[in-house]
């Protein structure tokens, strides 16, 4: 049974702390470790009796707390643990504790130690001291390294040693003989000691998030071993050995360097290589994402935007995994760097044919600066479909959209450039391409997607070097069939040629193209030969097979031109091959997709909207099926890689906020094949839900097309019904009342502005609405939010007959202590997040970019903006 002790605390107030039995819990107190010092002096022959003892070392007192713990010699469970408060971004704060006193070792009896979340730089020798230990938490410190008098602890069975800057470990590590679980995890460890292949008894180990290259042949010796744990690190060769671990039940490999594997190793059942370049050959792109020892490194948070860059360089990392690495001596002058990342917009991002966006665009500024030396720019992708035939590039704009030297790191998903300045920068898919430089002396070219394919240039073909591009688009035989719904026709890979100069070639060049799938030179009939010679600007085929000498053999077509475009060879017994052939082409630019509207369990009033490709819609379905309900796909239709939409609510039903993303009440989207395409929206009804469910619908519209659609299929787009795609229905059910008497305790809540003027504000009348959204989680979001237990509690107990009473008491009181303070909107943001309501943080930052968009608008009409005109220079070059 808890016995109650109070005292009167320095302020004045009362406070209460529960001993229950032989513990005394404190870190869930405010002023926990003040109330420990009164306790001290008012209690103390009881408190030398505890045996279980937690304190929060984010306070002040903490300090003063340290030096009485020795004094409990009956302890036997001690938790010193930080990370109890949160900074304006919602980062949790390390503890104020970086040493213990020597009388620690007095805890003869102590058995369980947790450290976490503090500043430790190194491990007091007085831990080392406590032989009885058997578990030692030392996660989300500084260590840098781990004393040899580690080894003492030869009871230790659990060592968490998470998120430190361990570098190596010492060769003691491997006197802990008793250990069974240990987790090293995300470290900056380089190599292993063959001394850790003595812990015997370990059943599972965590090594990975290190960067470890190798590993020591001893780790075969561990024999209890059941799991081991070495993804994320930079290992290029394991271990044959761990398959012979008779325990190991469990390996985990992804993310490495590893190009080769023992066959051990792949055909053991438990063992996992994704994310590996595993039958690649060597390249030195992995090195070049090695991390540079010269400079040091900045994490941004979720609501920074810029950065500083001195002269002795950094690493900057971004929040959505961006890496900027600038060099020392990138910049003479100290410089400040600020980074957006924006949406997509077609009208900016212009695609090629058969480009995919593979991410969101990032924006650097400012984008006049020039650098000293090149700065390294790591922006994450989409991962596709691999496939030899297409290739990721970044691209950078500068008055048009323009390729960039990338290397690539398959098993981060990372895309590499290098710049001396700064722009707007994009990853996307394309064809692959081979180039070529042609000499007067003539050269050859093949393609890497089809090596049948190839072009030579004769000796004068040029009387200057060039430079020449090919790319290559196969068309499989079934999917050929499907589009032009002719089982006969064939046709071979589609070649695109094109050159750095407009003058023709003063030699003819020989093109030699395989023929189609199943034709040879001994069945071929030449009256079903077509060569198509298409215009890439105007997507315009014309049949050139009489205008040029076609000679075949067993498995070739071989020609000459004496300029560039593309060629696409046909075997088919239809005449008009070149509409035909501008027909598939225009449908191999295009997706087939599904339209799906789901409306959230727990509140049907928030409604998930998506565009996805249909290969793509049943997992999706399946991913989505826990969490929304709601009707099946819509019928297939076809989009164009960035081609826009718009979702508009019908019969009743209406979009709840003033979003910047509604157009005429209608939600906008671009459709892009490897992106998402989904937005959540709330939406309500005028109409009465008390007695009857509201049945609507949701309708999905053409919008514009991408600029460099086919003139013949932008006209098909036109007309009255030619811009509707899709209707799905949508039913809001019959209203269950949650906040009662609703409006006369709503009105009860005095006006309130949280945020500032540039940020835009959160009114009283925002909050009612965001309270709507919450259900039975209000406390775990109060939590998160920073509010003691103590006022959740007696939240609950004033309103125990009424939750929407005490959701809007929980949001209003935070709101009150929050009025005055910055960055307090994000701290609700990330408290939603944190609560697993992404969709409550994507609202209220829909309402803040609305707020900062009409101020900038007001800035603008009375012309306050200084830097007004290079503004909208950008926004309209965007």
């Amino acid at each position: 049974m808890a016995e109650s002790l109070s005292w009167e605390a320095d302020t004045g107030t009362a406070a209460e702390v529960y001993l229950a039995d032989n513990r005394l819990n404190l870190d869930v107190y405010p002023n926990g470790t003040k109330h420990f010092l009164v306790l001290c002096n008012a209690r103390r022959e009881e408190l030398l009796q505890i045996e279980f003892l937690r304190l929060n070392c984010n306070e002040e007192e903490i300090s003063s707390s340290l030096s009485i713990i020795p004094e409990l010699r009956q302890l036997k469970s001690l938790v010193l643990k930080g990370g109890h408060l949160w900074d304006e971004y919602g980062m949790c704060l390390p503890g104020l504790v970086t040493t213990l006193p020597a009388e620690f070792t007095h805890l003869l009896h102590l058995t369980h130690l947790d450290l976490s979340f503090n500043s430790f730089t190194s491990l007091p020798e007085c831990v080392t001291e406590l032989k009885e230990l058997t578990v030692l938490l030392l996660s989300h410190n500084k260590l840098a390294a781990l004393p040899d008098s580690i080894g003492k602890l030869v009871k230790l069975t659990f060592l968490s040693l998470m998120k430190n800057q361990l570098r190596m470990l010492p060769a003691s590590i491997g006197e802990l003989v008793a250990l069974q679980r240990a987790d090293l995890s995300e470290n900056k460890l380089e190599l292993l000691p063959d001394e850790i292949g003595n812990l015997c008894s370990c059943t599972w180990i965590d090594l990975s998030g290190n960067r470890l290259k190798t590993l020591p042949s001893s780790l075969a010796n561990m024999t209890s071993l059941g799991e081991l744990h070495l993804h994320s690190n930079q290992l290029i060769t394991v271990l044959a050995s761990l398959a012979d671990l008779p325990n190991l039940s469990r390996l985990a490999l992804q993310n490495n360097s590893l190009r080769l594997v023992p066959p051990e190793i792949q055909n053991f059942p438990f063992v996992h290589l994704e994310g590996n370049p595993i039958g690649e050959a060597d390249s030195p792109e992995e090195q070049d994402h090695a991390e540079p020892k010269e400079v040091v490194s900045q994490y941004l948070t979720s609501n920074s935007d810029s950065f500083t860059v001195t002269a002795e360089g950094c690493n900057v990392v971004l929040p959505c995994g961006i890496e900027i690495h600038f060099p020392p001596e990138a910049v003479s002058l100290t410089a400040v760097i600020s980074c957006n990342i924006i949406p997509p917009d077609p009208q900016q991002v212009k695609l090629g044919h058969h480009d995919f966006l593979l991410s969101p665009v990032l924006e650097l500024l400012p984008h006049g600066i020039q650098f000293e030396k090149e700065v390294m720019i790591w922006m994450p992708y989409i991962i596709h479909r691999s496939d030899h035939r297409r290739e990721v590039v970044m691209r950078t704009f500068n008055g048009s959209w323009t390729n960039l030297e990338t290397k690539i790191s398959k098993s981060r998903h990372l895309a590499c450039c290098r710049v001396v300045h700064f722009s707007w920068f994009i990853v996307i898919s394309r064809l692959r391409e081979n180039r070529c430089t042609v000499p007067m002396e003539g050269t050859l070219l093949f393609s890497s997607v089809d090596p049948n394919i190839k072009v030579t240039f004769p000796s004068g073909a040029v009387n200057h070097t060039r430079s020449v591009k090919m790319q290559v688009l196969p068309v499989a035989v079934e999917e050929l069939h499907e589009l032009t719904d002719d089982q006969d026709s064939l046709a071979s890979p589609l070649l695109c040629l094109s050159q750095n100069s407009a003058d023709n070639f003063l030699k003819p060049v020989k093109i030699q193209l395989p023929l189609p799938s199943g034709v040879t030179g001994l069945n071929l009939d030449r009256s079903k030969v077509h060569l198509l010679h298409g215009d890439p600007e105007v997507e315009d085929w014309m049949d050139i097979t009489n205008q040029v000498v076609l000679e075949f053999t067993h498995l070739y077509a071989i020609f000459e031109v004496n300029h560039f475009s593309w060629y696409w060879l046909w075997y088919t017994t239809k005449t008009y091959v070149g509409g035909i052939a501008q027909k598939v082409y225009e449908r191999l630019r295009r997706w087939q997709v599904n339209f799906l509207a789901r409306q959230r369990k727990r509140d049907p009033e928030q409604i998930f909207l998506q565009c996805i490709p249909k290969h793509k819609v049943e997992s999706v379905c399946k991913n989505l099926q826990k969490r929304y309900w709601g009707p099946e796909p819509s019928d297939i239709v076809e989009m164009f890689e960035g081609e826009e939409f718009f979702a508009g609510f019908e019969k009743g039903i209406e979009i709840v906020s003033d979003r910047p993303d509604c157009i005429d009440g209608r939600i906008s989207f671009t459709f892009y094949s490897h992106l998402k395409n989904s937005k959540e929206v709330y939406i309500s009804t005028l109409d009465d839900r008390k007695t009857q469910a509201v049945k609507g619908q949701v309708s999905f519209y053409r919008g514009s097309l991408p600029a460099n659609i086919p003139e013949e299929a932008a006209r098909k787009r036109k007309g009255p019904d030619s811009m509707w795609l899709a209707t799905l229905p949508i039913k809001l059910p019959k209203q269950k009342p949650r906040l009662h008497n609703e409006s006369r305790k709503e009105s009860s809540y005095p006006p309130l502005n949280l945020g500032d003027e540039e940020t835009g504000y959160l009114t009283e009348v925002n909050l009612l609405s965001i309270a709507r959204r919450i259900g039975p989680e209000w406390q775990n979001i109060g939590i998160n939010l920073g509010l003691t237990y103590s006022q959740l509690e007696r939240i609950a107990h004033n309103h125990r007959d009424d939750l929407g009473k005490q959701i809007l008491e929980m949001l209003f009181t935070w709101a009150r202590c929050n009025t005055n303070i910055s960055g307090c909107i994000s701290h609700l943001i990330e408290a939603m997040k944190e609560s697993d309501r992404e969709d409550i943080a994507e609202e209220i930052h829909s309402i803040i970019e609305l707020g900062k968009k009409k101020y900038r608008e007001s800035i603008h009409r009375v012309g306050l903006s200084q830097e007004s005109s290079n503004e909208d220079s950008a926004i309209a070059m965007v």
